[in-house]
C-alpha cells in the first residue's frame, strides 16, 4: 500500500491543483468534460490502509493502480 506522501506526489505529477491546506492537503483536477475530481491527502507519514486505498483509487483519483504506480 502507498504512503500518504506518494499520493501527494501522484497528485502533483498528474496535474492536480492544491486548493486548500488545513490538517490535510486538498486537491482537485478539472477533466476535459468539465467534471471535477477531488481528493484529500493526510499530512501523516504512514501507509494508507488497504480498504481506504481501494476507495481512494476508485472514488477519488479514478485511475487504475497501474497508472498510479507509473505516475507517482
Amino acid at each position: 500500500m502507498p504512503k500518504w506522501k506518494e499520493i501527494k506526489r501522484f497528485c502533483e505529477k498528474d496535474g492536480w491543483e492544491l486548493y486548500k491546506t488545513t490538517d490535510h492537503f486538498f486537491y482537485r483536477k478539472v477533466m476535459p468534460d468539465g467534471t471535477i475530481k477531488r481528493t484529500k491527502v493526510s499530512m501523516g507519514s504512514g501507509e494508507v490502509h488497504s480498504h481506504m486505498w481501494k476507495e481512494i483509487l476508485r472514488n477519488q483519483l479514478q485511475v487504475s493502480e497501474e497508472y498510479f504506480n507509473k505516475t507517482k
